[in-house]
């Protein structure tokens, strides 16, 4: 029996299953930025990497700041030659249709978890930059969740189990008690299933085609069918 519920972040509640270079991606296309789609990914990983070197996110920075500072990253990384308005631009238009993407699926989530909040504790689980507690306030989710595990705060990554069980003893209960919902098998999903909790994978674009390739018993399309696997 089900007692308590771990979502993940970023991927699951915020981009329907997509990886979130894919979301990007496709603010870059809106933004017409003259880049191909492989020198993006390059850009991507570096900023990725930059920002787990330094502290560029800060705490009280929304989801919005937070992708104006990484996408001003990214494209410090590519083989562009540019002046500073055009990048602002891009910048902008970038960061605007990302925040736009993310929040149209937090309130197309927002009914779902409100109704799982009536039912059960409910902890947030992510691999984030320190800010996550900002982001959900600032989209007006926050206060369904009991708690929050992040990366950034913790010193431990995904898919190190240790996130999920800070997760478990938070919600004082089992592991068997408590399912997780996550959008990447190797981060969520196989760490969830070592430490014995039930799982749900929230398939969409992953990174690789290796991934897409990959199957689970318990796999769904979209994030609300996990009110359907609870009835």
């Amino acid at each position: 029996m089900i007692k308590g519920i771990i979502f993940d972040y970023g991927g699951t509640l915020d981009s329907r299953g997509v990886h979130w270079s894919e979301v990007l991606w496709q603010g870059y296309q809106h933004a017409d930025v003259p880049v191909d789609k492989e020198t993006f990914r390059t850009a991507y990983v570096e900023g990725e990497r930059a920002l787990a070197r330094e502290r560029i996110i800060l705490p009280q920075d929304d989801f919005h700041e937070l992708l104006r500072k990484k996408v001003a990253l990214e494209i410090s990384y590519l083989p562009l030659t540019v002046d500073e308005t055009c990048q602002e631009e891009w910048v902008t238009r970038i960061a605007d249709y990302c925040d736009d993407a993310a929040r149209a699926c937090i309130d197309e989530a927002r009914p779902m978890l409100e109704e799982l909040q009536q039912r059960f504790p409910m902890m947030l689980v992510s691999n984030f930059y320190g800010n996550i507690d900002e982001v959900l306030r600032s989209y007006g989710i926050r206060q369904l969740f009991k708690g929050i595990i992040e990366s950034a705060v913790v010193g431990v990554r995904k898919p190190n189990p240790t996130l999920f069980k800070l997760g478990i003893d938070a919600l004082e209960l089992e592991p068997h008690e408590v399912l997780v919902v996550g959008d990447s098998l190797r981060k969520d999903i196989q760490p969830a299933e070592q430490l014995g909790c039930q799982v749900l994978w929230l398939k969409g674009k992953g990174w690789t085609e290796d991934e897409d390739k990959q199957t689970h018993p318990h796999t769904i399309t979209r994030v609300t069918q996990v009110l359907d696997f609870l009835k």
